[in-house]
């Protein structure tokens, strides 16, 4: 049984949300350049779909089964990918900042058994969701530059289905979960090289229901009107959790794109 499971055990844990998201999360550390347009109010707002081709790997344990170490790519991944999404949106007001960002992932996967007498399939489906929200201040701020410090909160659930189908435990199933709470602090910061052309990039750490869960990233943009940018760059998240038999060691990494539109 252990040897049909480790494949789509690799799956349950995958947070990159095709993911993963994780945003990553990317976070709202990916802000437009400096120079933006702001509404009446004084508001600066944006709004941003991305995609993570994010691998993982680590070490994980559900089920009561003993910890495996995983090693994934982004296509093995992108196989058993059944639903994913990701985006962030932030909120600027003079040096203030809110902002937050969502992953969701649903994967799937089936193996057979080694003999076929307890079960002729086993088949795990897994939701994967992390959403942080955080706030940050401009400590340094010019007509190029600006680095914010920021701090926030970070929500991971994951829930894992097992079940059997055929052989004397036919119909069986199990589920596994886990839901915690990490805050987090660190800096984004912004670059202008040109008017169109930006660097961005970000690094937090912190810990909280996990030992440790950091993320850092840095992407180039392109800002195509006062509406639209494009970024693209690569992004590295990892958290470590356990809890209860639960284990959730892992880290993602890969390129990113993402599309920001500002209001």
């Amino acid at each position: 049984m252990k040897s049909c499971l480790l494949p789509v055990m690799t799956l349950t844990c995958c947070i990159s949300f095709a993911g993963g998201l994780s945003a990553a999360e990317l976070q709202a550390p990916m802000t437009p350049e400096v120079h933006q347009t702001t509404t009446e109010s004084g508001w600066t707002v944006s709004f941003a779909p991305y995609f993570w081709a994010a691998g993982l790997s680590g070490d994980v344990g559900q089920f009561g089964l003993p910890e495996a170490h995983i090693d994934a790519s982004f296509g093995d991944i992108l196989d058993h990918l059944d639903f994913g999404a990701m985006a962030t949106g932030e909120a600027r007001y003079g040096p203030y900042s809110i902002f937050a960002d969502v992953m969701y992932s649903k994967i799937s996967g089936q193996g057979g058994t080694p003999k076929g007498i307890l079960a002729d399939n086993v088949n795990v489906s897994s939701e994967t969701f992390a959403g942080f929200l955080g706030a940050g201040y401009a400590i340094y701020e010019d007509s190029t530059a600006r680095i914010d410090i920021s701090a926030g909160f970070r929500v991971w659930s994951v829930e894992s289905e097992l079940s059997l189908e055929g052989g004397i435990l036919d119909g069986v199933s199990r589920t596994d979960d886990a839901v915690w709470v990490d805050g987090l602090v660190g800096f984004r910061g912004t670059y202008s090289l040109t008017p169109e052309i930006y660097l961005t990039g970000w690094a937090f750490v912190g810990a909280g229901g996990a030992d440790l869960d950091w993320d850092v990233a840095g992407a180039i943009g392109y800002r195509f009107n006062d509406t639209f940018s494009a970024v693209a760059g690569y992004r590295a998240l990892g958290v470590d959790y356990s809890s209860d038999g639960f284990v959730f060691d892992v880290v993602q990494q890969g390129p990113m794109l993402g599309l920001i539109v500002r209001f």
